[in-house]
């Protein structure tokens, strides 16, 4: 597939998975100025063709170890104007990639620290490969925590854990990650590719209108009331009732074969 490159930042789409990789391994693919602007296009273009799956990825050792800590020496006295102008821009894109309507895949390869645990944090599956390791480091350097990854850790963790977590720094292995939820699931390293990829895939062939629903559904559950979440659930069935998608997947069920999904 045709990809465009910018920053140590490369995304297209193809086949209907939209792919972001990470590709500034000379770096722990940390994210800078430069290269926050062009994550937040990437974001942006991807999400703008309506794949019906994303695949996050990154190349190298390290998945991502979160901000470029060069630039936040050289910034000197002027570190928060520069926090802000990263944040200024990648918030809302990190906001926008996590509640788009299709399946996010996060394939984290390697070790993950800082806004880096954000990004591995955030997809709806999150596979791992087994020399992945976690810490959260911001503690460590006098910072506190940016791209959603107290959000998404303590989502994934649960809250005490989660403030434990980002207080110590501790390198947590990826064993622990899967065994208190933080990935779901671990490979090889050599295979966690070929996983992340056939699971991209799947999700793409699948019910793409479903899962919307299914993410808009669990995403606001925490504070929705059980009478608004019925009713919340009424309509998006009925909407989804009245799709191409219901007519075949109960047809298909019927005759014993495996549904052809449109997204409609």
């Amino acid at each position: 597939m045709n990809m465009q490159e910018s920053e140590g930042i490369a995304w297209g789409v193809a086949d209907g998975i939209g792919r972001i990789v990470l590709k500034r391994p000379e770096r722990a693919n940390a994210i800078g100025r430069s290269s926050a602007r062009v994550l937040v296009r990437a974001i942006d273009e991807v999400i703008a063709q309506q794949p019906r799956a994303i695949l996050l990825t990154g190349e190298g050792r390290v998945f991502c170890a979160g901000g470029d800590i060069g630039e936040f020496v050289a910034a000197g006295e002027a570190l928060p104007a520069l926090v802000d102008d990263i944040l200024n821009r990648l918030h809302p894109a990190l906001l926008r990639l996590s509640a788009q309507p299709a399946p996010l895949v996060v394939a984290v390869n390697g070790a993950v620290g800082g806004a880096g645990v954000g990004l591995a944090l955030c997809g709806d599956f999150v596979l791992a490969a087994e020399s992945m390791k976690l810490r959260t480091g911001y503690a460590a350097i006098g910072l506190s925590p940016d791209a959603g990854a107290s959000y998404f850790l303590a989502r994934r963790v649960g809250l005490v854990r989660a403030q434990q977590l980002l207080m110590l720094s501790d390198a947590i292995d990826s064993q622990r990650c899967l065994a208190w939820g933080a990935v779901d699931a671990l490979h090889p390293d050599a295979e966690l590719a070929g996983a992340a990829e056939a699971l991209a895939a799947r999700l793409a062939h699948g019910a793409s209108a479903s899962f919307a629903g299914i993410k808009a559904l669990c995403a606001g559950a925490p504070g929705r009331s059980f009478e608004d979440h019925l009713a919340m659930e009424h309509q998006l069935l009925r909407e989804r009732a009245g799709g191409a998608d219901a007519r075949e997947g109960v047809a298909a069920f019927i005759e014993k074969r495996a549904a052809r999904f449109t997204g409609r």
